[in-house]
This record gives C-alpha cells, structure tokens and sequence, in this order.
C-alpha cells in the first residue's frame, strides 16, 4: 500500500485551483450585482419615498413595505405549520418503507421545481376564482405558502435526521412521551437548519413577482384586510421600471430591497443563536 508522501500532487492542485476560481467568481458577481444597485440606487433615496400614501407625483415605497411584511408573515405561518408537520411525521411517525413516504417526497421535489408562473397562475384560477377571493393578500399568500412549502418541508426533514438518535433514546429511557421528545428534543435540536429553510423561503417570497402578480395585485395602498388587494416591493420596482418614468426611483427601491433581505437574514441568524445558546444551556 502506498503511502501519502504529504505534499499535494499536481492533480490537488488543480481541483484546489477549480475550487477556489469557483468561488472568486461567484463573490465577484455578487459584489457586482450589489455594486451596480447600490451605485444606482443610493443617490436617489430620499424621504418622500417613504411617505405613507403613494400619488402619482411620489411614487412612495412604504405602502409596498408594509405588504411585503404582510405576505411574509401571513405565508410563512402556513408553510411552516404544514411543512414543519409534514417533516415531524415523515422522520417521527412514519414506518420504514412506507409508500406514503415515498409518495410525499416525490410530490414535494416535483413542486420545488414547477416554475413560478405557473404557481400564479394556480393560484389565480382556484384562489382568486374559484374561491372568490378576488386579488387579495390571502391568495397571494397562500400561493407563495405553496411555492415555499417543499423548500421548509426538505430542510426541515434534513435537519430532523441529523438529530442524533441518542438524545431520543435517552428521553425516553427518562420516561418522557414520543411526543413530548419531538417537541423538548429533537425540534430545538434541529431548530439551526429548521431556520436556514425558512431564510430561504423568506428569500424566495420577497423577490417573486410572476406569482403575486396574479394572485395578490399591484394596488399601492396598505390593505385594510386580507382580502384586499396589494403589491409587494418586488412587484412594485417591476412596475416603476416597466413603466420607463421612473427608472431612477426603481433603483432606490432595489437597495431597500436588499437591506430588507439582509436584515431579515441577520434577524434569522440571531435568533438561531439565541436559541441554540438557551438549549446548550
């Protein structure tokens, strides 16, 4: 058997050299991207922007804040309690080789990758139609609910497994329930990755568009219900850039626009901290 002489060979070197030409790369077109919509978007903030009522002369992103948080909230709720569940009962409850297992998770990766539009229009037809919703934060939510469902489902499933078995077999050797073990055990366990699917599902309904388009609007106003209609920040820089009259505002938009991503992701990262550091202690 041949020993390793310690140094890297050629061929090391080279997939080294691929690994980190990788990365560089995709640094740089994310600090490119940044760059560009920050340089543009920056020197056109300015109060008036962020007024409360949107008009015509002032085409105020405060009201589609609002509605981003609105639809955030509201569709994070839902996906969580059916995506969380689902993922308690396929690593919990189910029984090895089950055929609702196998069914469960081919329909999950089968909707991870139906495209937006699609998910718009689903969503129009039945929520909008068929359940006479009309254009409304509550169809828009439900629809974004439904598009990010497989993405908290899959991570949350994935974080559940990588719970130890020991710590389960040592709550129930301290004659704790199946159930209580779930909930005091294994979910704070797996409460870090649990996060990182819903990081990525709060990714996804802040910059969609196609689907919210058809389901919850573009009417500039803060809902008084769920059943009224509104545009998020997404769809409102879409319009103000489509429209070609206010490129400059669309910019400023953008830069709020990522702030709000990176200040949700900074929240979802404290508050994983903070509650991995309650449970180690």
């Amino acid at each position: 058997m041949r020993k390793s002489s310690g140094k890297a060979s050629g061929y090391d070197w080279f997939i080294r050299g691929i690994v980190y030409l990788a990365t560089a790369i995709t640094v740089s077109v994310l600090l490119f991207i940044i760059w560009h919509v920050v340089s543009n978007g920056v020197p056109h903030l300015k109060p008036s922007l962020f007024e409360w009522k949107y008009t015509t002369e002032n085409v105020s992103m405060m009201p589609a804040i609002i509605n981003t948080l609105i639809i955030i909230a509201v569709a994070l709720t839902i996906a969580m309690i059916f995506g969380i569940g689902a993922a308690i009962y396929l690593v919990e409850y189910a029984k090895p080789g089950n055929k609702l297992v196998a069914i469960v998770r081919i329909t999950t990766e089968t909707l991870s990758g139906i495209p937006s539009i699609v998910y718009g229009l689903f969503g129009m037809l039945f929520f909008v139609t068929t359940l006479n919703w009309g254009y409304s934060v509550l169809a828009g939510a439900m629809t974004v609910a439904i598009m990010i469902l497989p993405t908290i489902m899959r991570s949350t499933e994935e974080a559940l497994m990588a719970v130890p078995m020991s710590l389960r077999e040592a709550s129930y050797g301290l004659g704790a329930a199946k159930l209580r073990t779930v909930f005091r055990i294994v979910l704070p366990s797996a409460m870090q990755g649990i996060l990182a699917g819903v990081i990525l599902g709060i990714g996804r309904i802040i910059g969609e568009t196609a689907a919210l388009l058809y389901t919850a609007g573009s009417t500039h106003r803060i809902p008084s219900s769920l059943f009224n209609s509104a545009r998020t920040l997404a769809i409102h820089m879409y319009l103000l850039a489509g429209e070609g009259l206010h490129k400059n505002e669309a910019y400023a938009t953008a830069v709020v626009l990522l702030i709000v991503v990176i200040l949700i992701n900074l929240l979802s990262n404290f508050l994983a901290g903070k509650l991995r550091k309650e449970y180690n202690q």
